[in-house]
C-alpha cells in the first residue's frame, strides 16, 4: 500500500511539472513547480519509511529466529493471520514446513481440532498478553506458548514434557496431566514405569483420594513404591498437572538428607523400638520440638488404643504399612490430631521405619461433630417415641383418675389414695417432658419476655432451692433487650442450673446470675459452634464450686451423664437445658476450674421489636369468667388408643357433648359420607396408623370446611405440622392432658 501511494504522488508530481510548464502565467508556473516539489519529497519520504519499516520487520524477525533456532521445544514465528514467517531447527526437522504455510495445516498431524486450538489460544494471547496451555495430542502432551509481538508477529512454541526433561524442568520425575473429572490425558514414560501400565481414570492410580497437594497418597496395583508425594499444579482450561516423588526404601537411600528434609510433609524417621532418629523441620514445627533430641515417639502421641511399640514391630514386620493411624499430639496446647502412615527403610542392612504426618486435627473435628450430632439424633428419636408412648399411658391414667375424683369427696377413704395416683403421674409427665426437651420436641408456648422480670419473679423460688448455706445475687443489664421463647422452659432452665451450680458448692458460697446485652460484630467459633453476627441476650450462672474436670467439660450435656453418685442425680437436667436453649434458638457454653468454680453462659437471639406496629391490647392472664359446665354439640372424636378413647369420650359426654368415636382416620371418613350427619368438630390424635390427622382432616374439610378441629398428640406440636400448611380453625392440645383441659379446649374451638 505506501509503494502504490508513493507511484501516485510521483505521477502527481509529473502532472505539476508538465502545468508549470505550459501554464499561461508565470504565477500558475511557479505554484506549480513548487507542488511538484512539495509531491515528490513526500513520495520520497514515504517510500523511506516503507522501506525502514520493512527492514525493521526482518530485522526483528531474524532476531526472533536466532533466539528461538537452538530451544528443544518446537518453535514458529508467524503473522497474524496465521502463516508460518520461520521455523527452529527441531520444528523443521519435524515438520519441515514451507514458507507461507497455515500454522493449523503443519500441527494438524499431532492434533484434533487445530483449528480451533489455535484460535482460542491466539484470541486469549491477544486479550491478555500471552497465553499458555497443556494441550493433549493423540500421542504426547504438549505446553503451548504464544507471544504477540511488535511487527505483526506471533511466537508460538510447543513442549513435549519430554523436552521440558532435557531442560532440567522436571528431569525423570513421574508427571501427569489431568483433565476434567479425573480423566487422565498424559502420562510421561516415567509415570508409566511407576504406576506399571497406561491407565485412564484417576481412581485406577491412586488408593486414597482426593489428591492433596504436598500429601502422600498410595499407589494401587505396584510392588515397588507404594506411597508417593504428590505436587500439583493449574494449568488452566480445567487441566492440572501432577508431579509425583517416589517414597521408596531406594529413595531413601539414593536421596540422603536433602530430600529428607526438603520434602514439604512432616516426615519422621523411627527405629524399631520407637525411637525418633531424624525429623525434618515440618515434623519438628508440627510436634514443637526443639534444637535438642527428639526422643520417643511415645512422649509426643497417643491414643493409638494399644502400645504404640506393637504398632511399630508390627510395620517392621510388614504388617499394617499402608494403613493410617490416627494420634493424638500430647505435647500441643490445643487438641491436635495427626494421620501416621509408616513405611519401611533400611539403612545400613537395618530396619527402620518412616512415618508420614498429616494434620487431622480438622478432619476430626468434622468426625466428632458428625458422630455427636448422630449420638444426639439417635437419642432425640428415641426419647422422642418413648414419650409418645408414655404421653398415651398417662393420659389414660390420670384422664381416669379424673374421673374417678369426680366421684369421690375429700371425706372418702380412697380420696387420698386417687390424689397420690394425680400426683404422680404428674411428676411422670414432667419426666417425659424432660425427655421431650432434650429431643428438642416439647410444645413451646413463645411469647415476647423481659428476662430481668422473669428472674425477678423466679427469685423467690430460687433462693428457697438453694437453701441457706448458698447466697444468691442477680445482677441485671438496664438496657436489656427482650427475647422470644417459653417463659416456663425458661425458668426450668435457670432452675436447673442454679440447683446444679448449688450442688457443686456442698460448702456454700455464692451463685451469680448476671444478664447483659451483648453484640457479635463478627462470627464467634466455639465449641464446635458457630454463632452468627446479631444481638443476644447473655445470661450467665457462675459459682464458686469444686468445678468440672477439662475431660468432662464436652460431655456435660449428653443425657444420663452426671458426676453425682448414684440416686443423687438422672442426667438429664443439663440435657434437658441444651435441648431448651436450643429449642428457642440459641446458644449455651460452659467454662470451668477445678477448684475456682463454672460458669454457663447463654446466648439467647434479642427480639426486634417492630416500633411501626400498633401495639395490640393486653391479654388478660386469667379468663374473666369460667367456662360453662355444660357444653352441646357433636365431636368425632378420632383415637387408635383404646384407653386414651375411652376416657376422652366419657369426659366430653360428661360435659353434654354428643361423641361419635372412630379408632382409625379411615373410619372417620366413612363415617362422615353420611352427608346427613351434622359434625361440629372433629377432636383426633395425629400419628395413627395408616393415614394420621392431618391428612384425614384436610380430607374432611373438602365437604365440611368450616369445622373446627383440636389436634392431640403426645408429640410436639411442630412434629406434624413443619413443611406442610397450616390447617385454619385448628388448635393442638398436648398429652398428657386433663379432663378440663380437654373439655375447655373443646368449648373454646365451638364458642
Amino acid at each position: 500500500m505506501p509503494i502504490i501511494g508513493s507511484f501516485l504522488l510521483i505521477v502527481l508530481a509529473g502532472a505539476c511539472l508538465w502545468l508549470s510548464r505550459s501554464a499561461p502565467t508565470q504565477q500558475v508556473q511557479m505554484a506549480a513547480l513548487a507542488a511538484t516539489g512539495t509531491l515528490a519529497a513526500v513520495a520520497l519520504i514515504w517510500v523511506g519509511v516503507d522501506w525502514l519499516r520493512v527492514y525493521g520487520q526482518r530485522r526483528g524477525l531474524s532476531r526472533l529466529a536466532c533466539f528461538i533456532e537452538a530451544e528443544p521445544a518446537f518453535c514458529f514465528v508467524c503473522d497474524n493471520a496465521g502463516r508460518v514467517l520461520r521455523a527452529n531447527a527441531s520444528a523443521r526437522a519435524r515438520f519441515q514446513p514451507a514458507h507461507g504455510t497455515a500454522l493449523a495445516d503443519v500441527l494438524r498431524d499431532i492434533f484434533a481440532s487445530t483449528e480451533g486450538i489455535l484460535f482460542r489460544l491466539m484470541q486469549k494471547a491477544q486479550s491478555t498478553g500471552a497465553a499458555v496451555e497443556d494441550v493433549t495430542s493423540h500421542a504426547d502432551g504438549y505446553r503451548v506458548f504464544v507471544q504477540p509481538f511488535p511487527g505483526g508477529m506471533v511466537l508460538w512454541r510447543f513442549e513435549t514434557a519430554a523436552q521440558r526433561g532435557a531442560v532440567g524442568l522436571r528431569g525423570d520425575m513421574p508427571v501427569m496431566s489431568l483433565g476434567r473429572n479425573g480423566s487422565i490425558l498424559f502420562m510421561n514414560t516415567a509415570a508409566r514405569g511407576l504406576v506399571g501400565a497406561r491407565v485412564k481414570r484417576l481412581e485406577d492410580v491412586f488408593a486414597d483420594l482426593p489428591l492433596r497437594p504436598g500429601g502422600v497418597h498410595h499407589l494401587r496395583g505396584v510392588d515397588g513404591a507404594r506411597q508417593v508425594l504428590v505436587q500439583t499444579s493449574d494449568t488452566g482450561a480445567g487441566r492440572m498437572e501432577v508431579v509425583l516423588s517416589p517414597m521408596a526404601d531406594k529413595v531413601e537411600e539414593r536421596d540422603g538428607a536433602g530430600s529428607f528434609d526438603s520434602l514439604p510433609v512432616p516426615l519422621l524417621k523411627v527405629s524399631v523400638d520407637g525411637s525418633i532418629l531424624r525429623a525434618n523441620p515440618e515434623a519438628r514445627r508440627m510436634l514443637n520440638l526443639d534444637s535438642g533430641p527428639p526422643g520417643h515417639i511415645a512422649e509426643h502421641m497417643e491414643g493409638l488404643g494399644r502400645a504404640i511399640k506393637d504398632w511399630l514391630l508390627e510395620a517392621a514386620d510388614g504388617r499394617g504399612l499402608h494403613r493410617s493411624e490416627f494420634l493424638r499430639l500430647t505435647g500441643a496446647e490445643r487438641e491436635v490430631f495427626v494421620q501416621v502412615t509408616l513405611n519401611r527403610v533400611l539403612d545400613g542392612g537395618e530396619k527402620q521405619l518412616i512415618a508420614v504426618l498429616n494434620d487431622a486435627t480438622e478432619l476430626k473435628t468434622l468426625e466428632a461433630q458428625f458422630v455427636q450430632s448422630q449420638k444426639m439424633q439417635a437419642i432425640g428419636q428415641l426419647a422422642g417415641g418413648v414419650a409418645h408412648d408414655f404421653n398415651n399411658l398417662l393420659t389414660a391414667i390420670s384422664g381416669h383418675c379424673d374421673l374417678l375424683l369426680l366421684r369421690h369427696d375429700q371425706g372418702d377413704p380412697d380420696y387420698g389414695d386417687l390424689v397420690q395416683i394425680n400426683q404422680n403421674a404428674n411428676r411422670a409427665a414432667a419426666l417425659v417432658g424432660q425427655l421431650l426437651a432434650f429431643s428438642r420436641k416439647q410444645t413451646m408456648q413463645p411469647e415476647i419476655l423481659d428476662l430481668r422480670d422473669t428472674l425477678s419473679d423466679l427469685a423467690h423460688l430460687l433462693n428457697r432451692l438453694v437453701g441457706e448455706r448458698v447466697r444468691l445475687t442477680l445482677r441485671h443489664d438496664p438496657v436489656l433487650p427482650p427475647v422470644r421463647g417459653d417463659r416456663r422452659q425458661l425458668e426450668q432452665v435457670m432452675m436447673n442450673l442454679v440447683v446444679n451450680a448449688r450442688d457443686a458448692m456442698p460448702e456454700g458460697g455464692e451463685i451469680v446470675v448476671e444478664t447483659e446485652r451483648r453484640v457479635l460484630r463478627a462470627p464467634l467459633r466455639r465449641d464446635r459452634a458457630v454463632v452468627a453476627p446479631g444481638s443476644y441476650v447473655s445470661v450467665r450462672v457462675i459459682d464458686e464450686g469444686i468445678g468440672i474436670p477439662p475431660d468432662k467439660l464436652q460431655k456435660v450435656f449428653e443425657p444420663f451423664f452426671t458426676t453425682k453418685r448414684t440416686g443423687e442425680g438422672t442426667g438429664l437436667g443439663l440435657s434437658t437445658v441444651y435441648g431448651i436453649v436450643k429449642q428457642t434458638g440459641g446458644f449455651i457454653f460452659v467454662d470451668s476450674v477445678v477448684g475456682q468454680g463454672t460458669c454457663f453462659t447463654l446466648l439467647l437471639p434479642a427480639h426486634q421489636i417492630d416500633e411501626t406496629k400498633t401495639p395490640a391490647a393486653p391479654v388478660l392472664a386469667e379468663r374473666a369468667q369460667k367456662l360453662p359446665q355444660k357444653g352441646s354439640g357433636v365431636v368425632l372424636l378420632v383415637e387408635d388408643e383404646a384407653p386414651v378413647r375411652a376416657f376422652a369420650a366419657r369426659a366430653l359426654r360428661l360435659r353434654g357433648y354428643t361423641v361419635i368415636e372412630a379408632e382409625t382416620a379411615e373410619d372417620a371418613l366413612k363415617t362422615l359420607d353420611d352427608e346427613a350427619l351434622a359434625v361440629d368438630i372433629f377432636v383426633t390424635d395425629v400419628v395413627m396408623p395408616g393415614m394420621d390427622g392431618p391428612t384425614w382432616v384436610r380430607k374432611a374439610r373438602e365437604r365440611r370446611p368450616d369445622t373446627r378441629v383440636v389436634f392431640v398428640s403426645g408429640y410436639a406440636e411442630d412434629a406434624f405440622g413443619e413443611g406442610s400448611e397450616a390447617i385454619p380453625n385448628s388448635v393442638f392440645l398436648p398429652k398428657p392432658f386433663s379432663l378440663s383441659e380437654l373439655t375447655e379446649t373443646v368449648q373454646e374451638q365451638l364458642s
